[in-house]
């Protein structure tokens, strides 16, 4: 609401200020709500779950790929859905570059549920909302935790191609880099441990696990000549492996148990319990599924709070793949 000086002569400048700086303050600060959509579109949480059950259960891996979709989205300038679109004649999107090119999957899911919400719900939610309850939504198909999910983004008018490799940590990270890169997000090593956890479910490439099963010391023997098997040293790049060997399909805690044995797949797991500042935290988790629930829960909402835009800021895309 604009704030009109009447002593000021200048009464009608001082008006018309304080109305743009009331419009810019409420858009910066508006916050989220689990409420958000609670009047304007109160079938939406029933529409998502019930496409993000169905994508699961034609094919697990599905749900590691949404939460994945979601992660990767929101570390490149903020959970904007900029991940979501196509290259179009102003930008190249992020889709190609290299943390995500052949890699990031499930787009045709969140457009599937994008299709179903604008039949009664038209121009009302934004495709970064429906990923972020999608990432949710796929945790709990595979038996984790559930949560209730902050909502009121909005959806990006563009994305950057540039920016994505100087945000997502590559599979071959030092524990320092992974620190480091999620420091720079607002989250803690708490928070980079308990995340980490969410490789309790999805597969990997053989590409990006390669050097570690031909190369590096700290891995289990055993474990490195089994995963030999389907990821020859030529060749053989696109073949995949779980992430978590033993409940590949089940959200639970034997990733970090995993840790412990050093049968992690990735480097950028491995490191997590290494000697390092995070051991402590991996070796709780791997004896308390709570304690990872619990902290995996308040990670997951510390991310998806991460640069976020609100207010009059971005739009609501009609098309999750394309601006308005």
């Amino acid at each position: 609401m604009a704030i009109t000086i009447v002593s000021s002569h200048n009464k009608i400048a001082m008006t018309f200020t304080l109305a743009l700086l009331a419009i810019f303050m409420g858009s910066s600060s508006a916050q989220l709500s689990p409420n958000f959509y609670y009047k304007s579109c109160p079938k939406l949480l029933g529409i998502v779950r019930v496409g993000v059950r169905s994508a699961v259960a034609k094919e697990a891996r599905m749900g590691a790929s949404l939460l994945r979709l979601h992660f990767h989205d929101c570390f490149v300038n903020g959970c904007d859905g900029s991940i979501l679109l196509d290259d179009t004649p102003t930008f190249i999107g992020e889709q190609t570059a290299a943390p995500n090119n052949r890699s990031v999957r499930g787009f045709n899911v969140i457009e599937s549920i994008k299709k179903n919400i604008e039949k009664i719900c038209p121009g009302v939610v934004s495709c970064a909302d429906i990923l972020t309850l999608s990432a949710r939504d796929s945790v709990v198909a595979l038996g984790g935790p559930s949560w209730k999910v902050k909502l009121g983004r909005r959806d990006s008018k563009t994305a950057s191609f540039s920016d994505v490799t100087g945000a997502i940590p590559p599979p071959t990270s030092t524990l320092a880099t992974l620190i480091n890169r999620f420091n720079t997000k607002g989250l803690s090593r708490k928070d980079l441990v308990a995340l980490s956890g969410a490789h309790t479910i999805g597969k990997a490439r053989c590409l990006f696990f390669k050097n570690r099963i031909y190369n590096e010391t700290n891995i289990n023997k055993s474990f490195a000549k089994e995963r030999r098997r389907n990821c020859p040293k030529n060749g053989g790049d696109d073949n995949l492996a779980p992430l978590d060997f033993r409940t590949p399909k089940l959200f639970d805690n034997y990733y970090y148990k995993n840790l412990l044995e050093k049968k992690a797949l990735l480097r950028s797991d491995q490191v997590l319990h290494d000697g390092g500042s995070t051991n402590s935290l991996v070796e709780l988790y791997s004896h308390d599924n709570v304690a990872f629930e619990s902290d995996f829960v308040t990670a997951m909402i510390k991310m998806g709070d991460i640069q976020p835009l609100t207010g009059l800021r971005g739009e609501i895309r009609k098309v999750c793949s394309r601006p308005n």
